[in-house]
C-alpha cells in the first residue's frame, strides 16, 4: 500500500509539472517565435494605440461606419464573456430583437434584401466578420455620411475581403475593423465620431 501511494503521489508531482508547467512554456515560446502576430491576438494599432484585434468583433454604432453582426456576449462584444444569445428560433425576445433590427435596417436601405447576418448574432458572439453582402448593403450610408462615391467605400471593402481559405473551406468574408480603420483614413469624419 505504502508503495502504491508513492508511486501515486510522484506521477501526481511529475505530470503536473511536465504538463502543468513544461508543456504550456514550450507551447507558449513556440507560438511566440512562429506565430508571433497570432499568438498575441492579432492588436491593430493606430496613432501608437490598441484600436482593436483583427479576430475578435466589435460594436461600431456610427452611421460613418461598417457595423458588425449583433452580439450577445455580455453587455455586446465583451471578449470576456464569448457566448450566443441561448434563444431559440421560437423564442419571443430573439423574434422581437430580430424584427426591430429588420425594420432598422428596411429604413436605411428600402430597395435591397436584408442580409441575415445583420440581424443574427454568431455563436461565439464576437464575429470580426460579415459577408460581403452584409458589407455591400451598407455601401449607400457609408458614401453618403463619408461624402464619397459608393465605388470608393466598395474599393476599401473589396481590399478587406478575404476568400474562402484553401480555397473551399468556409464563405468570403470582410473584415469590419479593417475596414472602419481605413475608412476613417482615407475619408476622416470629425474627430467625435472617429474610432478610438
Amino acid at each position: 500500500m505504502k508503495q502504491n501511494l508513492k508511486i501515486a503521489i510522484l506521477m501526481t508531482i511529475v505530470t503536473t509539472v511536465l504538463l502543468g508547467v513544461i508543456y504550456p512554456l514550450v507551447v507558449t515560446g513556440l507560438a511566440q517565435v512562429m506565430f508571433h502576430d497570432k499568438a498575441n491576438g492579432q492588436l491593430l494599432t493606430r496613432d501608437g494605440n490598441i484600436v482593436g484585434s483583427r479576430i475578435i468583433g466589435q460594436g461600431f454604432g456610427g452611421p460613418g461606419y461598417l457595423h458588425s453582426r449583433p452580439s450577445a456576449a455580455g453587455n455586446g462584444y465583451d471578449a470576456t464573456n464569448s457566448n450566443g444569445s441561448q434563444y431559440g428560433p421560437t423564442n419571443q425576445k430573439l423574434i422581437d430583437r430580430v424584427n426591430a433590427d429588420v425594420a432598422r435596417l428596411h429604413a436605411e436601405n428600402p430597395s435591397q434584401p436584408i442580409p441575415v447576418d445583420l440581424v443574427t448574432a454568431s455563436a461565439s458572439g464576437l464575429d470580426p466578420d460579415i459577408t460581403p453582402a452584409a458589407a455591400e448593403f451598407q455601401v449607400p450610408r457609408l458614401a453618403h455620411e463619408r461624402g464619397v462615391s459608393e465605388q470608393q467605400i466598395r474599393e476599401i471593402i473589396q481590399r478587406h475581403t478575404l476568400g474562402r481559405q484553401l480555397g473551399f473551406l468556409g464563405e468570403p468574408r470582410v473584415n469590419v475593423l479593417e475596414v472602419n480603420l481605413e475608412l476613417d483614413e482615407h475619408f476622416p469624419m470629425n474627430k467625435r465620431a472617429a474610432i478610438r
